[in-house]
């Protein structure tokens, strides 16, 4: 069960306006810090959404979860995240597994590098931590598929350390109240504010309490996000080389081994394209081929 997002109830409404008026006429004074932390602790007591990953502290589990998080909707997480711990229930059992089960596994997910490099993170860890997540940002961030956002999070959640760090959703929620009626806010503007309103009793709580009150806002206002510095709208998916890409590489893995003739005649018709796209699937080491044979590395 997801649980509930949507609209403010009409007391909380009323205490996001008297918050946004403080932080507009005062400016970010330690009440207004009670204030918004009281806000966000609020909804989230309330509302906060069931999420199978909020369950759980072991450390591989939240790797699993902040990885399939990257670029995909919650909704979709929900029903891959717990069918990929059944079949890799553990760093070892993916570290071990061949590619072709890991990216099977990983199919509507979208975005397959991630699989990949989750299965070398897998593979690094178990090699030369003793299977051990390090519970360290600068470490998690050398790891293969992971960046410092997503390092901070699985410090966050699952070792509960007092990280900051910014994503979308905790961008979103600081332009909104912070940055009012401003432009161009670039992220190193935001980084003191997420770090003087961490609420360090319980930054996995904190952090989740965000994640949820930003999508929230994501539903009943202008997306606060394009008034970032940062901010790039995404690329149309419909008849990309993405979308693409995604039905080639399931078409071989249902398959086992498939010629660019049968690629080009289940997938696309536009054979310069489907052969350079083969190609790049082939050099980025997702596929093999020989004597014009495609298959799963």
């Amino acid at each position: 069960m997801i649980g509930v997002i949507g609209t403010l109830d009409p007391r909380q409404n009323e205490r996001e306006r008297q918050l946004l008026k403080v932080i507009r006429e005062q400016g970010n004074t330690p009440d207004a810090v009670c204030l918004f932390q009281d806000l966000i602790l609020a909804h989230y007591q309330t509302y906060g959404r069931d999420l199978p990953w909020r369950r759980t502290t072991e450390p591989y589990h939240i790797l699993v979860s902040e990885v399939m998080l990257q670029q995909t909707q919650v909704e979709r997480v929900v029903l891959k995240y717990p069918e990929f711990l059944e079949q890799f229930p553990d760093l070892e059992s993916l570290a071990r597994a061949p590619r072709s089960e890991v990216l099977l596994a990983w199919q509507g997910l979208g975005y397959n590098r991630r699989a990949i490099a989750l299965q070398k993170t897998a593979r690094l860890v178990a090699d030369e931590y003793g299977s051990n997540l390090p519970a360290d940002v600068e470490m998690l961030a050398t790891l293969p598929g992971i960046g410092r956002a997503t390092a901070a999070a699985i410090c966050a959640y699952a070792f509960n350390m007092p990280v900051v760090y910014i994503e979308t959703n905790i961008r979103r929620i600081f332009i909104h109240f912070f940055f009012q009626d401003r432009q161009g806010v670039r992220d190193d503007e935001i980084l003191p504010l997420v770090e003087q309103t961490l609420y360090r009793e319980n930054p996995r709580e904190w952090y989740g309490a965000l994640m949820d009150y930003g999508t929230v806002l994501k539903k009943r206002t202008a997306n606060p996000n394009r008034r970032s510095a940062s901010y790039t709208r995404q690329s149309r998916f419909e008849g990309s080389d993405r979308q693409i890409r995604g039905k080639i590489l399931a078409l071989v893995l249902e398959e086992g081994s498939v010629t660019e003739e049968e690629v080009t005649a289940r997938v696309s018709r536009d054979t310069v394209r489907v052969r350079r796209i083969l190609e790049d699937l082939k050099r980025e080491g997702f596929i093999a081929e020989s004597g014009g044979t495609y298959t799963c590395r």
